[in-house]
């Protein structure tokens, strides 16, 4: 399986603010982009002339990568089927989110993105009482998502997004109606734009 092996701190200084890829980490003073927030490299400090529209849209299609833990052809395919629908921005926005991984993730079950992809890797989690092992699967409405040996989180009575609802021993997954459903910072027509260049 590829992944992205650059450091996690690096890729939130690229990026220009923080993605929340190390979970408890980010949230402390240990923060390397509380300390540092230039991008890193020899020139990361040095004051640089205004972005291009293609240096903004570039800059947001790896922030989204990140953020999700999706490496390029993988979201080059997400592009081509959200450009199938009406609204690509959010049906992008809307298949990232309803990923398994992300699902575990956003239901408070683990500190991270990264840590969500392995609870599902190592076959700790069951859709609707079947194991799923794939962190890419797209969770579907009324799916009932179920972590087994979830490690503890700073806060488990934390909210989880509207779209989930917290059920005995998992979480029930709703319908994403727009975008206010979605809790992102991303600019998704942005990362439209790079693509239909």
């Amino acid at each position: 399986m590829a992944r992205n092996t650059s450091s996690k701190c690096k890729q939130c200084r690229r990026a220009g603010e923080k993605l929340f890829l190390k979970g408890d980490r980010c949230s402390g003073p240990k923060c390397s982009f509380s300390r540092r927030s230039f991008a890193p490299g020899i020139h990361g400090n040095s004051r640089r002339s205004r972005l291009s529209d293609y240096a903004f849209q570039l800059r947001e299609k790896q922030k989204a990568k990140a953020a999700y833990g999706v490496l390029e052809k993988q979201f080059r395919n997400y592009i081509e089927k959200a450009q199938k629908g009406d609204n690509t921005g959010f049906a992008l926005l809307k298949m990232l989110e309803l990923r398994l991984d992300n699902v575990v993730f956003r239901s408070n079950n683990a500190k991270s993105r990264s840590q969500a992809r392995q609870l599902v890797n190592h076959g700790h989690v069951t859709v609707n009482g079947k194991q799923i092992d794939i962190p890419s699967y797209e969770c579907k409405t009324d799916d009932l998502v179920e972590v087994k040996n979830a490690p503890s989180v700073p806060d488990p009575k934390a909210s989880v997004p509207s779209w989930l609802t917290k059920k005995k021993g998992g979480v029930l997954v709703g319908s994403i109606v727009d975008k206010s459903n979605i809790e992102t910072n991303l600019n998704e027509q942005l990362i439209i734009e790079y693509y239909t260049r």
